[in-house]
């Protein structure tokens, strides 16, 4: 599905990172890493299915209130409709969809360290297109920090990388709906502004997610869930799908996609950070050298 008529997109590889555009991607990350952690915990205790129906629901309702406090437009041009509806479905319940059934079944750290390959596939798709040129910086950065990644996720083995195989397939699918969201939708948030291409997107995929929400959010189900559950739920609603979601797009409205996607290399970092801090796991060697070279690879790319 074709993006539709929108501010043409000039590469920024020549210009450094805005600071307001690399804080709001350092935020982004933190929230991210966070959510491994929160929604491995929320699928544990809630069906994913109730969880993604939930959390889409919820953050429309809480976009639509931001929206009403925004300065118009409020509504996307009529003409962007198909294309939202389109990129709201694969953003929404694909992409959130994929990741939690997929988390139920593995490990939050391993959710973490698939999402890192989001800047190559974004790069590779970007050049594939011509929406992006070729730069020595960012193919270094990028290969760079992917090695940090590769040495994250096989520190300990390959027998232990592989792990619960069948939920990483379905969290890469989850990556490759953010990797074709993250390509899409950078001329429209440089067209529309990141936060109305966040609300607008999340409202979409809650018109999508609408129709099974009778069959799914039943009286029974929403007693079922403990109190744990509900503050998971919310910070998936207002800190993932609402702050994380607008930030992204922020930086999307910004800059170049593949600058933007390097940063979730740093997720794999944060997270082992966040469960050393919250779980007590141990900080291994692996964490240390593979992070090293995902910071050294981020600052490379984002030159």
């Amino acid at each position: 599905m074709a993006c539709p008529p929108a501010a043409a997109v000039t590469p920024d590889a020549q210009r450094p990172m805005p600071r307001a555009v690399l804080y709001a991607l350092l935020g982004q990350t933190a929230i991210s890493a966070g959510t491994h952690l929160v929604a491995k915990q929320a699928t544990g205790l809630v069906d994913p299915l109730l969880l993604v129906t939930l959390r889409l629901l919820l953050a429309s309702l809480a976009f639509g209130v931001v929206l009403c406090f925004v300065p118009p437009p409020r509504l996307p041009p009529r003409h962007t409709w198909a294309w939202l509806m389109g990129y709201g479905l694969l953003a929404g319940p694909v992409n959130q969809g994929l990741f939690l059934y997929g988390l139920a079944r593995s490990k939050a750290t391993h959710g973490a360290l698939l999402y890192a390959l989001t800047p190559v596939g974004v790069y590779l798709v970007a050049l594939a297109l011509k929406r992006e040129r070729p730069g020595a910086h960012r193919l270094v950065g990028i290969a760079v920090a992917f090695v940090g990644v590769a040495v994250l996720l096989l520190g300990r083995g390959l027998s232990e990388a592989l792990g619960p195989l069948v939920g990483d397939v379905f969290i890469l699918g989850a990556v490759a709906s953010w990797v074709a969201w993250t390509i899409e939708s950078r001329p429209f948030a440089a067209a529309h502004g990141g936060l109305r291409t966040a609300a607008w997107a999340i409202l979409a995929g809650g018109v999508w997610v609408a129709p099974v929400a009778p069959f799914v959010v039943t009286v029974d189900a929403l007693a079922a869930i403990p109190p744990v559950g509900w503050a998971c739920l919310a910070y998936l609603v207002f800190l993932t799908s609402l702050l994380a979601y607008a930030l992204w797009n922020y930086a999307l409205a910004r800059t170049d996609a593949s600058r933007v996607a390097v940063f979730t290399n740093l997720q794999p970092v944060a997270t082992a950070l966040l469960a050393w801090a919250l779980l007590g796991e141990k900080l291994v060697w692996e964490v240390g050298v593979g992070g090293v070279l995902v910071l050294l690879g981020v600052r490379l790319a984002q030159r």
